[in-house]
């Protein structure tokens, strides 16, 4: 008799010379929920009203409707992908490119993409977190010292020096869900970020999510997907309406720059922001740091570990610390100044 032999468990895609290892996948499906919202809610929120001023009341609607379902779509797409070869899981982006595109060209296709987007955010979130720290001491202490911009960018800049010595996505989910909890309440003043940034980082958190043949991790992060873009909608949709309702064809670009009353709000926001963006530096910044460590591993023949963690992650977070301290940076305000 013969009996039938069960499909393979979901293993990582075997990467070319590079170190085994990876992902602790021991997260439940509200983990992906909000490292989705913490990556996600909601850059261009401050323009919205303007932008819905610009288009008026039913193109606006269509484009903002259009805009959702189709990132949705796409979120979908990326999620089916994770597993779309029978026994193996695609946990990182370059994976599924060498798997897509070969193991020279995939990383060249797909890999710059990525990086400009980690990088470019995790340096305005620097900025930004400073700004934000700056605007909320000064409102709540106005008989304190003011310090300079780039002080403030230091102060704030410090705090990721020990949150990127957190090993990995289940490490960082309480900080991720206090930035979720953050992005909820900003969406209802509102805040700025980018509608479209957690599918930067879509594949490496569902990678922290367990699969089974039974039960695969695409149930799950589809489940943790429609939570996130539930919360999405209900801060950005009410945003973009009620905020054109009330100030018309007047609406700014920024529709914060119209709010100057109760001081107390708008610190209460700024603190917010900062809180906000200590979470979705850590989101953004994971797979570039298990990028990194895994390339030092294979370059320099060490093992993992609390070491490797400090050298690399140290310096990085000093890297950008240094190009969001630049004039040019400096420049940036925070969406919540008064």
């Amino acid at each position: 008799m013969v009996s039938a032999s069960s499909p393979p468990l979901p293993k990582e895609a075997p990467l070319e010379g590079e170190c085994e290892g990876g992902p602790r996948r021991e997260a439940k499906w509200w983990y992906s929920t909000f490292h989705t919202v913490t990556a996600m809610v909601g850059a261009g929120v401050l323009s919205l009203p303007y932008a819905i001023a610009y288009l008026g009341w039913g193109p606006g609607l269509a484009v903002m409707v259009i805009s959702w379902c189709m990132t949705l779509h796409t979120m979908w797409l990326l999620i089916q992908l994770h597993e779309s070869t029978p026994g193996i899981r695609f946990d990182r982006y370059i994976d599924l490119a060498r798997h897509t595109f070969g193991p020279k060209l995939g990383p060249w296709i797909v890999l710059p993409q990525q990086m400009i987007v980690i990088v470019g955010c995790n340096i305005v979130y620097m900025v930004t977190g400073g700004t934000c720290l700056q605007k909320f001491v000064e409102m709540v202490c106005t008989d304190c010292t003011r310090l300079r911009h780039s002080y403030w960018i230091i102060i704030f800049g410090s705090t990721h020096f020990l949150l990127a010595q957190l090993p990995d996505f289940n490490s960082v989910s309480g900080v991720s869900l206090a930035a979720a909890v953050m992005s909820l309440c900003l969406g209802r003043f509102p805040e700025q970020r980018q509608a479209t940034g957690c599918h930067a980082v879509a594949l490496e958190i569902q990678a922290t999510i367990p699969s089974t043949p039974e039960k695969p991790s695409k149930v799950a992060m589809w489940k943790g997907a429609i939570g996130a873009y539930f919360i999405n909608a209900i801060c950005y949709f009410p945003v973009a309406f009620i905020g054109y309702w009330a100030f018309g064809q007047d609406v700014t670009d920024n529709v914060l720059v119209a709010l100057q009353k109760p001081s107390w709000l708008i610190a209460a926001a700024n603190l917010m922001v900062v809180v906000h963006v200590l979470g979705s530096y850590q989101v953004f910044a994971m797979p570039l740091f298990d990028l990194m460590e895994k390339g030092v591993m294979k370059k320099l023949k060490v093992s993992s570990g609390i070491p490797l963690r400090l050298v690399v992650r140290s310096s990085y977070v000093a890297s950008k610390h240094n190009m969001a301290d630049t004039e040019e940076t400096q420049e940036i305000e925070c969406p919540m100044a008064n």
